[in-house]
């Protein structure tokens, strides 16, 4: 959560003339409601069923740069279908500034939604811990700090192509 990827995903896909989806806003349009209202009324079980349905669905175009929400990569079989799909990258944030963001944002994030400063730091740290295992399965890590600014954003884009030459050439999830 909130550790850059649908902002890294978009300047990535903008720079490299590739299709964008964003895995929640898919999600939102396909089922005509928001991720805070199928969590309401479904549960997290009834959304992650629909988010890997739907994950499955967006992988078809080989050519696209998904972000995925968060939790994404830690249901089902989800961090292995990402990576037999394409090269999946871990953006990673230090918690001080996924804190910092998820405050701005949370509002529209129902797993922090009405909480305060300190109960929101206490599930990034409990989030973090349950959900590395995963993350750390994936192909890539890239800093997700530095996101803040357009020319942050564009620096970071090129210097992950430079690191990353095979973004040229291969899918990229």
């Amino acid at each position: 959560m909130a550790s850059g990827k649908t902002t890294f995903g978009s300047a990535l896909s903008k720079r490299l003339k590739r299709p964008f989806i964003d895995l929640d806003q898919y999600i939102e349009e396909k089922q005509g409601q928001t991720i805070a209202e199928i969590f309401a009324e479904s549960g997290e079980e009834g959304f992650r069923e629909i988010e890997r349905r739907l994950l499955h669905e967006v992988a078809e175009n080989g050519d696209a740069i998904i972000s995925c929400g968060g939790g994404t990569p830690c249901f089902f079989d989800n961090m292995d279908f990402i990576n037999s799909r394409g090269n999946s990258v871990f953006l990673e944030a230090d918690e001080e500034r996924l804190l910092t963001r998820l405050i701005e944002g949370s509002a529209s994030r129902p797993i922090v939604k009405g909480k305060k400063p300190l109960e929101i730091k206490d599930t990034i740290e409990r989030q973090l811990a349950l959900r590395m295992p995963y993350y750390n399965k994936a192909k890539i890590r890239w800093d997700g700090n530095l996101l803040e600014t357009a020319e942050e954003i564009e620096k970071n884009v090129e210097a992950f192509i430079r690191h990353n030459p095979f973004v040229f050439s291969e899918s990229f999830v």
